[in-house]
């Protein structure tokens, strides 16, 4: 019954150690020098692009006119909630 007993035992504490290895290695930051790696290895694969002056003004000509587009309610007074 010992023998068993320490086999259940060992069970636990590797299940219970699988369990806790996220929050256990956010802690030690074992995971965040990868994610560091592949977050510079992607931000080296990415590229600036320059647009043209017209395009922030047509940007912004279309957000005036979808903002004046927009759909505007009329102000409830208190009493005609009642």
């Amino acid at each position: 019954m010992g023998v068993l007993a320490i086999v259940l035992i060992a069970c636990a504490v590797v299940l219970l150690g699988g369990a806790e290895w996220p929050r256990v290695a956010a802690r030690t930051g074992i995971e965040l020098r990868g994610r560091k790696r592949k977050r510079s290895r992607r931000k080296r694969a990415l590229t600036v692009v320059e647009g043209e002056g017209g395009d922030r003004d047509d940007f912004a000509r279309s957000v005036e006119r979808d903002l004046e587009n927009l759909p505007v309610l009329p102000e409830r007074d208190d009493k005609s909630r009642r």
